[in-house]
């Protein structure tokens, strides 16, 4: 495939994605297209199939490049990634939207949030981040490191923020008390209408939390 062609099969998933960023991403390493005998770029699905690992893995879960590019070295040597199920990843699960899910090591975390090991263990012991099996870490403990990172800049530890993980506990139970009976039917379009219910009151509480804390932070500058 010529690289428009590639683009085009990309576009309807990565509406970002452009000819400049398939082309970045080949100066990064991250896919090595074969060359024509005129010099134009001729893709593979593989090819293909690895563009779509690597804008599915920054889209979702933030990772740099650099451990994108560690994760598909171990691929290209036949290692097996450390999965949510146990099996081997390639770059097909992540773009067929398997269920598997990659899970960073420790150390890969810590670039990723960009936060001390000092930081990370104690969220693990507020219970804020809780690891996987063999100690790796999903892509909710990437996203939660590196908002408690942040918050440290203003002087905020994870000892103050205890009473942000019981307020969201509470809103999981809230969300709970609806689809659990829904849950417990069991045909798929029962199972189908409660995920769709979970996600529906879990964004209009989140938005309802939102907006309380927007209106007790205009009471303080009153």
């Amino acid at each position: 495939m010529s690289i428009g062609e590639v683009l085009a099969q990309l576009r309807p998933d990565f509406a970002e994605v452009s000819i400049s960023k398939i082309r970045f991403l080949e100066t990064e390493g991250l896919v090595e297209p074969q060359r024509s005998p005129s010099g134009y770029r001729r893709f593979t699905p593989d090819d293909v199939a690895r563009l779509r690992y690597v804008l599915t893995v920054q889209r979702d879960h933030y990772l740099p490049l650099r451990v994108i590019k560690e994760q598909l070295a171990q691929l290209d040597r036949g290692m097996e990634l450390v999965t949510e199920g146990g099996s081997t990843v390639t770059p097909y699960t992540a773009a067929a939207g398997g269920t598997d899910e990659v899970l960073l090591p420790r150390a890969s975390l810590l670039e990723a949030a960009g936060i001390g090991d000092d930081l990370l263990a104690e969220l693990e012991s507020y219970g804020l981040v809780t690891p996987r099996r063999g100690g790796a870490y999903d892509a909710d403990a990437l996203l939660v490191a590196r908002t408690v990172g942040e918050l440290a800049q203003y002087g905020l530890q994870p000892r103050h923020l205890r009473a942000v993980r019981s307020a969201a506990e509470r809103q999981v139970g809230l969300v709970e008390q609806v689809v659990a009976p829904m849950f417990r039917q069991r045909s798929a379009d029962s199972r189908g209408r409660a995920e769709e219910a979970a996600a529906d009151v879990a964004r209009l509480t989140v938005r309802l939390h939102a907006a309380l804390v927007d209106a007790g932070i205009r009471r303080l500058s009153r």
